[in-house]
């Protein structure tokens, strides 16, 4: 897999743009009411000043001033509301739309992916870092063009009224609303990484402790594990303070700006008054308003820490999204009919970052109805034969061929209806054990779903249970042991009812008695059916019409 080179916070903020096409009008029409709202703000002052000089001086529109004072003040707490119902909404739409992109992405990668990342840290991407994005598109568009748009009108303003305040003026905003914010992202962009990869470092840390909690109580390894959850958490601490100590930074920094430039502006009014240049009013009216200016510098700057970390996990999704997967569906695929041959001709395969290849020149040719055993030490490429079969990957060098067409020109979705796996952990949902057993044809009737159970010798186990078929299994499969976990696994592939069947350590969790049952029901019930079985224990390769022993290769 080959994944793409990390984006620059300027090419981030394109590409999390590019991704609100389908929220568009929701996006834009809480950016507008952002406007609006701080345009209604900058006017509530600006008016307000005008009308209480009016009535101190007995001059001008006293009317005029009190209705746009008065309509500025109601528009304030409207567009606030319509942007908050917009921006979120949009979002969570968004939100949701992500999720359904990440979990194809996961599919296409999936195993590869899976097997070089930490289940707990992809969980934590799914669930924590794409609802941290939700800060961008929620509460930073807004701010992020009303920071541009409201200076303009500010300084436009102060050069109607005299072009020395656009001078004082102008230097304060670019430094507030242009060099800041780009020098606060750049400084606190490692602070957000390293907080959002720490925390997905504690969470699969924490993931993987509940999965082996039984262990870890039956070993006494409480205490240790323990003591590395803490360790991790105290990291996690040390990176959430980076980031608190940067967003007070942040948050605070903006104030001296904003009494400078009240400063300067009465300090230009100084000069134009001590030249003959009376503006007194015009100094009141923007002051009031270059004040009102500055809200939306700080609703930016007082978004842009957690900015930071949405941008982070944005970073996090993207790696995931913009990886290459080891495989793809073909352009034109072929349909392969009932397999009647399954042949390896001189493959030759290696993990990734491993020099040493697992398979070298490995052939074999495999005919309808054949039941192969696969024996050898741990690593000789047992496991990676059956995966190579399910293109999990690629061969480096060689084929794989079904009924003579080329793995690589058959569908996903033709090869898993074809072939089926059991590997050696039978993962099943918080579901019935109707349900995880229909999962292959969840149209099963009844009658099929029972068969299937009987062939995997559980179907009398489910009957002792309190809600038979429809007894929950409990998450992370509690409620069964690992025997009865595989049992359902197995009834699973024999509902699917493939034409050939892989079977990865099918019987590492039964007894002799169910072993023998299950060898037997497949012999009987399934004669025709290709079967390669993956064992160490001589028992359950009884029956197969050929044993090949792998050995590591050698160097």
């Amino acid at each position: 897999m080959k994944r793409q080179r990390r984006l620059s916070t300027g090419r981030l903020v394109i590409r999390l743009f590019s991704l609100a096409g389908p929220v568009k009008k929701e996006l834009m029409t809480a950016a507008l009411s952002s406007i609006l709202g701080n345009l209604a703000h900058m006017g509530l002052m600006g008016f307000g000043a005008a009308l209480l000089l009016s009535v101190y001086s007995r001059e001008g529109s006293l009317c005029l001033w009190a209705v746009l004072t008065a309509v500025s003040g109601l528009l304030i707490p409207l567009c606030r509301y319509l942007e908050g119902i917009y921006s979120h909404g949009g979002s969570y739409r968004l939100l949701a739309n992500l999720r359904v992109h990440l979990f194809d992405t996961l599919r296409a990668l999936a195993p590869a992916c899976l097997m070089e990342r930490k289940k707990g840290d992809i969980l934590n991407i799914a669930v924590a870092d794409i609802e941290c994005i939700e800060y961008f598109f929620a509460h930073a568009i807004g701010p992020m063009m009303t920071v541009i748009l409201l200076p303009c009108l500010t300084l436009a303003l102060a050069f109607y009224f005299d072009p020395l305040y656009t001078a004082v003026l102008l230097p304060v905003y670019l430094i507030l609303c242009l060099v800041f914010p780009l020098v606060a992202l750049k400084a606190g962009r490692r602070a957000g990484e390293g907080y959002r990869s720490r925390l997905g470092e504690l969470k699969a840390l924490v993931l993987e402790g509940i999965y082996g909690l039984r262990d870890i109580q039956i070993f006494g390894y409480e205490k240790p594990y323990l003591h590395k959850i803490l360790l991790e958490n105290d990291k996690v601490n040390r990176a959430a303070h980076g980031l608190a100590l940067h967003k007070q930074t942040v948050s605070s920094a903006p104030t001296f700006f904003v009494y400078l430039a009240r400063i300067l502006i009465l300090l230009a009014a100084y000069y134009l008054v001590s030249e003959g240049d009376p503006m007194q009013k015009e100094t009141v009216i923007l002051s009031f308003v270059a004040a009102a200016s500055f809200s939306s510098t700080f609703s930016l700057t007082m978004v842009i820490s957690s900015l930071l970390e949405a941008f982070a996990a944005a970073r996090r999704l993207f790696e995931i999204l913009d990886t290459s997967p080891a495989v793809t569906e073909p352009v034109s695929a072929k349909k392969t009919g009932p397999i009647q041959t399954i042949r390896f001709d001189r493959v030759t395969f290696s993990y990734e970052g491993q020099s040493q290849p697992v398979l070298r020149d490995f052939s074999l040719e495999i005919k309808k109805g054949e039941k192969i055993g696969l024996m050898g030490e741990s690593g000789a490429g047992k496991s990676t034969i059956l995966r190579l079969l399910m293109r999990f990957w690629e061969p480096e060098k060689g084929n794989i061929t079904i009924n003579g067409i080329d793995l690589k020109e058959v569908s996903f979705s033709e090869l898993y209806r074809r072939i089926a796996v059991l590997e050696q952990e039978t993962f099943l949902f918080d579901a019935s054990i109707r349900e995880n057993i229909a999962m292959g044809r969840p149209q099963a009737d009844q009658a099929a779903i029972v068969k299937a159970a009987k062939g995997a010798g559980i179907h009398e186990m489910i009957r002792s249970l309190p809600q038979g078929y429809d007894t929950p299994v409990g998450q992370m499969s509690m409620r069964l042991s690992g025997g009865e976990r595989q049992r359902v696994g197995i009834a699973r592939i024999l509902l699917m009812q493939p034409d050939v069947i892989l079977m990865d350590e099918p019987t590492s969790n039964l007894d002799v008695f169910h072993e023998m049952e299950l060898l037997q029901t497949l012999k009987e019930e399934y004669p025709h059916m290709t079967l390669m079985i993956i064992s160490h224990r001589p028992s359950t390769l009884t029956g197969c019409d050929r044993i090949l022993r792998l050995e590591r290769v050698q160097r």
